[in-house]
């Protein structure tokens, strides 16, 4: 090979990780995977996608790995949140299309952003961080239960819970304190975030650059977890109020030295007006991006590998549909056996695509988190409520059949 490559900083293991590759290849870009572990990406032998083993806890060793690539090296990112500051500080070093990567790496330490966000008067929550377990429920007392507790540096909501007792303080974060990380899939822990919790609906708003391309109201499991069950594009707002959520998205990309390529802004709109929960550098998870191509027209993630590699242009929408997306989450722990129903999901009118996250033969372990969820169902339709109700149905169409434990350790399943 001796083109151009789109170079990948681990990423994804399932969806957007692979949509990357498929992008780099739509550009006419080699993708190659750098990782620690190439075999837990399964989409990497069936695409045939070029791996190579690489230490990408070290940046040094992702821009060592990068300079024996023959060929030009058109840019480097990645898909997961853990590992878009090497990244971008890797594409930096060589000249390429980068984010700041100081700015990432701020932003992805939630105690920093929030310091940032307070200090350019963009409105969030009453916060603190608690590097052990009395200092949280300290916290807690000072800002008022209930609380949200959350690890510093973390996504897909692992190790978020809503308290509204003290010990409830103390159980959630002596979850994430006193937790081997490996078992919580999470990096090392030194403190967790305190905050009030705010009220209101959620959303999240999906910009490229400093610009909003669209407003999304987000559906969530029951508390004291913050599992998204799902999403629906576009919000049901009124003009004024979409243009508030996404005026105090672009204020905190501001205020945190952002507005290069994607970012996923959390937002909660209550009795006070829009609040920031958190912001993320990067493209958004959970096949948001997908479900916004079903109604707008507009690939993200094709525009993130083209702003990446030195070939963005604006985004521009070649419809104006509604989509809706609903997550089947597993039932309780244990093997997944089979999940039937995905060709009756299929066929209902306004489902577009029904896929599984996660593989029969593969273990589940209930997190309440993202890691929760086994597959999900895509609608689209001229309406928004119809699309939801078309993915709510299809969701529905679906069952996850898993074995418990204790069958699987008799030797009983096959």
């Amino acid at each position: 090979m001796t083109g151009e490559w789109l170079v990948l900083v681990e990423s994804n293991t399932t969806g957007s990780g692979r949509l990357f590759c498929a992008a780099a290849r739509r550009l006419g870009l080699q993708p190659v995977l750098l990782a620690r572990d190439p075999g837990r990406y399964g989409y990497v032998a069936a695409d045939r996608i070029d791996a190579r083993v690489v230490d990408t806890s070290s940046p040094d060793a992702v821009r060592a790995a990068c300079a024996d690539l023959p060929g030009r090296i058109a840019g480097v990112t990645s898909s997961s949140e853990y590992y878009i500051g090497t990244a971008a500080e890797v594409a930096g070093a060589l000249g390429r299309p980068h984010p700041d990567p100081d700015a990432i790496r701020s932003c992805r330490n939630k105690h920093s952003q929030r310091i940032r966000l307070q200090q350019a008067g963009v409105p969030g929550p009453a916060f603190a961080a608690a590097p052990r377990v009395p200092e949280a429920v300290v916290a807690a007392i000072r800002i008022g239960l209930p609380v949200v507790v959350k690890p510093v540096a973390g996504s897909g909501s692992i190790g978020t819970r809503s308290c509204r007792t003290l010990e409830e303080v103390r159980a959630a974060a002596s979850a994430v304190l006193d937790t081997d990380p490996a078992d919580l899939a999470l990096p090392p822990q030194p403190e967790v975030m305190v905050e009030a919790q705010l009220d209101g609906a959620e959303y999240s708003v999906e910009t490229l650059d400093d610009q909003v391309v669209a407003v999304i109201r987000k559906r969530l499991g029951p508390e004291p977890y913050f599992l998204e069950t799902g999403h629906d594009f576009p919000a049901p707002l009124d003009p004024a109020e979409r243009a508030a959520i996404g005026e105090i998205a672009v204020a905190a990309l501001r205020a945190l030295g952002l507005g290069w390529g994607a970012a996923h802004v959390e937002v909660r709109a209550g009795a006070v007006g829009p609040r920031i929960v958190e912001v993320n550098p990067r493209l958004a998870g959970g096949m948001i991006p997908r479900m916004i191509q079903e109604a707008l027209g507009v690939d993200l993630i094709f525009q993130v590998v083209a702003k990446a590699a030195g070939r963005a242009e604006p985004p521009q929408p070649t419809r104006s549909r509604a989509a809706s997306i609903r997550f089947l989450v597993a039932p309780a722990s244990g093997r997944l056996v089979e999940v039937a129903g995905m060709s009756a999901a299929q066929r209902l009118p306004g489902v577009v695509e029904v896929g599984l996250t996660c593989q029969p033969g593969q273990d589940v372990v209930i997190r309440h988190s993202f890691q929760d969820r086994l597959g999900y169902v895509i609608a689209s339709a001229a309406d928004g409520n119809v699309a939801a109700q078309a993915a709510e149905d299809g969701v529905r169409a679906l069952e996850a059949r898993i074995a418990p434990a204790s069958v699987i350790a008799e030797g009983f399943l096959r």
